[in-house]
């Protein structure tokens, strides 16, 4: 009877046993089928994403090309603005206000004008003027980056004398007159301002002067003389 028993006692232990050990091992495939997953979620996570192209740059790159398009040729003139005033016209109702503009216009090759304007605003002023400077242009004759001779411009209570200079002398001026000269294209000159100086004045003498010059040419078909014999 002992002997049935303890054999009894020795198969419960060994069904135990393996119970226990089919169960150890359905926790073990359990782990592993879990690491398994979450190395493969930890992959997913780690591996870049494709680059969707940016709509920022897209419309960066619009506005680059819409720029490079609007691109227009810069203007040959210079426009320098002198002065601008205030101008006031006592009327029935009162005081009319507006603005007085002088500006300037050239093109360092020869070519400059004055031009004068009024208007209720500064920009309207400013830019009729620059119309009715470029309406009045004149042609400058330039001898070596200076003048061709000596001579003095009258423009109402103002006169300028201008006279030629050596090499490396630069404008010797100021003011009104000095943009004038400086936009004609002159780099040497000698110049100075008697009687009124309001830069009107000054400005429209210097005009008068440089428009009164004679270049060599015509003196030389004057006299008959070539412009070597003329120059000596």
């Amino acid at each position: 009877m002992d002997l049935e028993e303890n054999k009894d006692e020795m198969n419960v232990e060994a069904a135990a046993g393996n119970v226990v050990d089919s169960e150890e091992k359905a926790v073990v495939e359990e782990t592993a089928d879990v690491q398994t997953s979450t190395e493969e979620v930890v992959e997913e996570e780690l591996q870049p994403e494709p680059e969707r192209p940016s709509k920022r740059r897209s419309r960066g790159t619009k506005k680059q090309k819409i720029e490079t398009t609007d691109e227009k040729p810069q203007s040959e003139w210079i426009e320098r603005v002198v002065q601008i005033s205030r101008v006031t016209k006592v009327v029935k109702g009162g005081k009319k206000l507006s603005f007085r503009a002088i500006v300037i216009v050239g093109n360092k090759k020869g070519q400059v004008g004055v031009g004068c304007a009024k208007a209720s605003e500064v920009i309207i002023a400013i830019q009729k003027a620059i119309a009715d400077g470029r309406k009045n242009l004149i042609t400058v004759p330039i001898f070596k980056t200076t003048i061709p001779h000596p001579i003095t411009g009258r423009s109402g209570a103002g006169s300028v004398m201008l006279r030629p200079a050596s090499q490396g002398t630069g404008i010797i001026a100021g003011g009104a007159v000095r943009l004038v000269l400086e936009l004609a294209g002159i780099e040497n000159i000698l110049a100075k301002s008697l009687g009124s100086k309001a830069p009107l004045n000054a400005a429209n003498a210097t005009l008068e002067a440089l428009k009164a010059l004679t270049p060599f040419n015509e003196v030389a078909k004057k006299r008959g003389l070539t412009m070597a014999e003329l120059l000596n």
